[in-house]
């Protein structure tokens, strides 16, 4: 068990980096007010998103709705018209690659109003997305982490956010930015150790399944991806991920904002559950 000294000083050398990077590495956060009510559904791509949307499309379609990475590449996503759209990754901002080519595209036809939120790492790749319908907001993708008072003048800000180890968290925390009240989220099923094994040639194999089916390509790619990495390694990310949630959910109390994971089966357990029957519309 750690002293509180020992909790102090780990505070203040988090605190003191979190502090240099947001000098050297951020930019003042664009993201307005616009919340379009109280309720939005921050809806993940894992593979939990399909009984959500056959069973509660009608609630999808007249809630506001954030979609994430691939999802403008299902057939689902002109059928819910989500008015937010948000991507993290540095892989969605690469050329040459089919799938990316066919969500820059996807995205740019779109027929309604459209915000897209893009890290500002991105702020030159954001040149590809040419539609009047879309406006783009940056947001600065910074892990900050330290003192509670820090942490929460960092969030409010925009300057920072629980460290964004998946597009979940910048879009959870966008969500809060823009006003909204009650968050739900859908398809965050989060179950990636029920798929995770060693091979014999103590390669790590993850299967993360999405509510669509995955191309070849991209799958060989995060097969790729994750044969780079020993098992501590991945592990120690999923670790980072379930504790920006309780992280998350510290903040939003003290905002008044109420978070709702209503993901069957989902293993994030930093937020209340419940169901889209509960939300009134």
């Amino acid at each position: 068990m750690a002293s509180n000294s020992d909790s102090f000083f780990t505070k203040l050398a988090q605190s003191t980096k979190s502090v240099i990077k947001i000098a050297l590495t951020t930019r003042r956060c664009g993201i307005s007010p616009d919340a379009k009510g109280d309720n939005i559904v921050v809806m993940g791509n894992g593979p939990s998103l399909s009984e959500t949307i056959n069973a509660h499309a009608d609630i999808l379609r007249a809630t506001p709705s954030l979609a994430v990475n691939f999802a403008a590449n299902t057939p689902e996503f002109r059928q819910l018209r989500p008015q937010y759209y948000v991507l993290a990754d540095p892989h969605f901002f690469a050329s040459g690659n089919e799938n990316v080519d066919r969500l820059i595209a996807n995205i740019n036809a779109v027929d309604w109003l459209m915000t897209l939120f893009l890290p500002f790492a991105a702020k030159v790749a954001s040149s590809k997305i040419n539609s009047e319908k879309v406006k783009i907001e940056f947001y600065n993708a910074v892990g900050v982490e330290g003192f509670e008072w820090l942490e929460n003048a960092a969030f409010k800000s925009g300057r920072g956010m629980p460290r964004p180890r998946n597009v979940l968290i910048p879009s959870i925390m966008i969500a809060v930015k823009m006003g909204y009240k009650n968050i739900y989220v859908a398809g965050a099923d989060h179950s990636w150790t029920k798929t995770l094994s060693v091979n014999d040639r103590n390669e790590v194999v993850s299967i993360q399944p999405h509510f669509y089916k995955e191309d070849e390509k991209e799958e060989r790619r995060i097969r790729t991806d994750y044969l780079r990495y020993p098992l501590h390694q991945i592990l120690y990310s999923f670790y980072v991920a379930f504790r920006s949630y309780f992280t998350i959910q510290r903040y939003a109390v003290s905002q008044g904002v109420k978070i709702y994971n209503v993901t069957p089966g989902s293993f994030i357990d930093a937020f209340p559950r419940t169901t889209l029957s509960e939300l009134n519309l």
